[in-house]
């Protein structure tokens, strides 16, 4: 078993990183190469601007590179509850937004060529006990009369259509959801910022940031000194550089999968016959999908912890009971891969983006992020570009996380809180 992602160790290596040292000038500094930094650096430079990526480690390491590679629609909270929380409206455009961060990755994928294995195949959200089916219901009825008549409820009956497992009571499908490999499309972004001009530097991590006089900002790093017009922080939760301000307002939560070996076709079709992305209701979720090469992913939330090895592996045992509990029919599959990857949570699980003292920033996804970093990244070029009305999240406040400075202590305690919640339901 190896305790790396199954994404990046299955994706060609990115191999257009910039030689030599940082210096100099540009219109654009990009601080981070994920999804949203490699998808805004490109956007940036088809303006026309010189735009310099700085990667701490190397393009799609982080969560870009560790996720599901689920590319969805659709909020991760309840749309009755946030349209009352927010308003009919807004709930509405929010939602859109999700959906244009798939048809974003779907225009990407072909415009630049990017063998990805993108597949627009759906989502099903599988409801855990049956008081989750009858909210799912309900949800699904708002949603088909305001925002998205492409969604449908499958009954516990017809469930055997969409997953081969007694676990679940019904669910809830979103037709213009997509998988896809998410290694290989990260770092295909990547490689098309390099074709338009961008220059990226991995293993680069800013070391200081600071407002230049007369205008712009001066980056330091360990390879040289930077002075950008404007930058970018496409971070996530990066605990390189001064990021004071933006780490008391994320929680960086740990984010586990596994893989199997391949599997048979036959096995497949009795499992996800439809090969749609799954999603359950459960507070400590879990979720699972196909691969390109016909391995079975299954990650959730298997214990609020930070990743690292150690933890990755206790998770991943975790992970395996909770996949032979849905999928008994695997409990002889090998296990390939096991590994772990850091969220970038706030506390609503809605993202932010914006600026602030001449930064701008976009991140928070919340989990959701693999559509909505890749839209945030184009829009962020034409924020930078004096289009700040385009901005999504522009009216969202952004207040830190009382008792929160940096390293999340509480993970714990919110962990067994929801694990209480999941028993109790």
């Amino acid at each position: 078993m190896k305790l790396t992602s199954y994404w990046l160790d299955t994706s060609a290596p990115f191999r257009s990183a910039t030689a030599g040292p940082v210096q100099g000038s540009c219109d654009v500094a990009v601080i981070g190469g994920g999804l949203t930094g490699c998808s805004a650096a490109l956007a940036l430079a088809k303006k026309g601007a010189r735009v310099v990526l700085l990667e701490a480690e190397t393009v799609g390491n982080a969560a870009s590179g560790r996720n599901g590679g689920m590319c969805n629609n659709g909020f991760a909270q309840d749309y009755g509850m946030l349209s009352a929380t927010l308003g009919r409206d807004v709930a509405n455009r929010l939602y859109r937004a999700f959906d244009a961060g798939v048809d974003t990755v779907e225009r990407l994928v072909r415009e630049e060529n990017i063998d990805c294995s993108f597949s627009r195949v759906g989502k099903i959200k599988l409801a855990a006990k049956p008081e989750h089916y009858s909210k799912l219901a309900r949800s699904q009825e708002l949603l088909a009369a305001n925002v998205d008549p492409d969604t449908e409820m499958v009954s516990r009956a017809n469930l055997a259509g969409e997953v081969g497992s007694e676990r679940y009571c019904g669910g809830l499908v979103y037709r213009k959801s997509a998988g896809m490999h998410v290694g290989r499309f990260v770092r295909g972004l990547g490689e098309a910022a390099a074709r338009w001009g961008v220059e990226i530097h991995e293993r680069t991590p800013m070391t200081g940031l600071r407002p230049t006089p007369g205008g712009g900002h001066t980056i330091d790093t360990p390879k040289g000194r930077l002075h950008a017009k404007q930058v970018l922080l496409a971070s996530g939760t990066s605990h390189t550089g001064p990021l004071g301000w933006v780490r008391r307002r994320i929680v960086p939560v740990g984010a586990f999968l596994i893989v199997t070996e391949p599997l048979s076709k036959e096995t497949l079709d009795r499992l996800l016959p439809r090969r749609r992305m799954a999603v359950d209701t459960k507070n400590l979720v879990n979720y699972f999908r196909t691969t390109p090469d016909d391995r079975l992913l299954f990650g959730g939330r298997a214990r609020f912890a930070v990743s690292n090895p150690n933890s990755d592996a206790k998770s991943g045992a975790i992970l395996q009971a909770a996949l032979h509990d849905v999928f008994p029919e695997l409990r002889d599959a090998r296990i390939d891969y096991c590994w772990g990857g850091m969220v970038d949570m706030t506390r609503d699980r809605l993202p932010r983006a914006g600026e602030r003292n001449g930064i701008y920033y976009s991140m928070g996804y919340s989990g959701h992020g693999t559509q909505m970093s890749t839209l945030m990244g184009t829009i962020m070029a034409e924020v930078m570009d004096g289009r700040a009305e385009l901005n999504p999240w522009k009216d969202f406040a952004w207040p830190a996380i009382p008792g929160h400075f940096g390293p999340p202590w509480f993970l714990p305690l919110i962990g067994a809180y929801y694990r209480l919640k999941d028993k109790l339901a």
